[in-house]
């Protein structure tokens, strides 16, 4: 750090404390007025989600630490965030929606809080916190588990719980600023009875036991989005395997899920062939969490994918093509959400059954767009842009077939190529797909304009000329 300001700062404290002195700053003139330039925003705007995140800071660094009595489903919690100020802050939001706060610290100073909302929890520090300098908040919380099945904390059948849910799912255990933008690095420390294990994301630093008791630490060296974040607590059956790097490959079957083992351990093969395609593996660790809760989604968690007993071949290949696409690369706004998912789909959908199995996906994608003309209901949500709670629609079925046809249209040379430069150039940071069309455009002299325009933007069923270029003509 270079020379501080002292000037500076000492005017930015004197303007802070006048405006402490106002009246009427409450938790109301919070909502009422966000332009307040001493309290941090209680949501950054994304069109889907407005209240997602919080202005005012960027979250560096969480260290959680969590104690989890299985037949009581009690919760206990102390969660460390080391965060930057980006403007001076009087109050700050973070984002919870788990058990009681009992205590909130600002740099080791007792500070004032309050719920708000379905997952604000306000923070007013005993001094304000100066903008550009780093600062520490720690949340200390306890209280009965709530089931939030696909969308957080959930229990398993044998007494267990683990956690899983997209768009949101970090809220339910533990505080954040919950959103794609920031993203941060993640330790977690959980204390078990000594006859339950668990697993978490990255790499395992300790797993200990000490009289009734367990206390296992899993650390990820590499920024995450908080619902990429994840923890499972069961009676697991360990698989662990190392890739030919050295990479370690930690998985986990809960009683019910053993079955899994065998497809586990094609996982050094998968990613071997997602590398082939993307670049290096862009995390410490992989494996994988294997649960026997009935769900109807599995989900990219990062490092360590959780995968739902319905779990096939198919969804190995999906989930950990998202580590690259979703998890290292982030959306920044779910309207962007086929980065994610268009990716994922067509990587298991066409290019494993094509480069594995030999499979001839033109062909397969004549068949699904024949089929697919007749029913309207496939071509009235939109790629990009989808609009609030259609975004983990049309992603799956209509999303590898706009890739193939993009791939016909400017042919393997280029298509390839340029999408492993796309997402290893956004790694560990955030994309959009306006940003996508630009560069895919800038490495053609095709004009794409109308491709785009016909898949990415219209709810309805491309002109043929889109639908079948180049050699999908047949």
């Amino acid at each position: 750090m270079g020379a501080y300001n002292w000037t500076r700062c000492l005017t930015v404290t004197a303007l802070i404390a006048g405006a402490l002195a106002l009246p009427g700053h409450d938790r109301a003139a919070h909502a009422q007025t966000p332009a307040d330039p001493f309290v941090g925003a209680p949501g950054l705007g994304d069109p889907y989600y407005p209240d997602d995140g919080n202005g005012g800071y960027q979250a560096e660094h969480y260290d959680v630490a969590i104690d989890y009595d299985p037949p009581s489903r009690r919760l206990t919690g102390t969660a460390r965030i080391d965060a930057v100020a980006t403007q001076a802050l009087r109050m700050f939001d973070l984002d919870f929606a788990g058990p009681a706060v009992s205590r909130v610290t600002v740099n080791n100073l007792p500070a004032g809080f309050a719920r708000s909302g379905e997952h604000e929890l306000v923070v007013t520090p005993a001094v304000p916190v100066l903008p550009g300098l780093p600062f520490t908040v720690t949340v200390e919380y306890s209280g009965i588990q709530d089931d939030h099945r696909e969308a957080g904390w959930t229990i398993s059948p044998g007494g267990g719980a683990f956690v899983a849910g997209q768009p949101h799912s970090a809220t339910t255990w533990y505080p954040l600023n919950d959103t794609p933008l920031d993203k941060a690095t993640f330790d977690l420390t959980v204390t078990v009875p000594r006859e339950w294990d668990v697993i978490s994301n990255g790499l395992r630093v300790r797993d200990t036991v000490d009289g009734a008791t367990r206390t296992a630490r899993w650390s990820t060296q590499h920024p995450t989005v908080g619902y990429l974040t994840t923890v499972a607590i069961d009676r697991f059956e360990f698989l662990e395997q190392r890739r030919a790097d050295g990479t370690p490959l930690v998985s986990a079957f809960a009683p019910d899920a053993v079955r899994h083992r065998k497809l586990e351990q094609r996982l050094p093969e998968v990613l071997d062939f997602l590398e082939s395609l993307y670049g290096p593996y862009p995390f410490e660790s992989a494996g994988g969490i294997y649960i026997d809760t009935d769900l109807r989604i599995s989900l990219e968690t990062q490092t360590r994918p959780t995968y739902a007993p319905w779990t096939d071949l198919n969804t190995l290949v999906h989930e950990n093509a998202h580590q690259w696409w979703g998890d290292s690369m982030s959306v920044r706004q779910w309207s962007d959400i086929c980065l994610n998912e268009c990716f994922a789909s067509y990587t298991a959908d066409y290019l494993w059954p094509e480069r594995k199995e030999g499979e001839d996906v033109d062909a397969r994608y004549r068949e699904t767009v024949e089929k697919f003309r007749d029913e309207p209901q496939r071509w009235e949500t939109r790629l990009q842009d989808p609009g609030v709670g259609k975004e983990f629609t049309a992603v799956y079925y209509r999303g590898p077939l706009f890739l193939h046809a993009l791939r016909h249209t400017i042919g393997d040379d280029v298509f390839f190529p340029a999408i492993a430069q796309f997402v290893r150039s956004h790694a560990y940071g955030n994309a959009t797909m306006p940003e996508f069309r630009q560069f895919m455009q800038s490495k053609t002299a095709v004009d794409l304009s109308g491709l785009f325009t016909a898949w990415l933007d219209q709810a309805a069923v491309p002109a043929d000329e889109y639908l079948y270029p180049g050699s999908l003509r047949g």
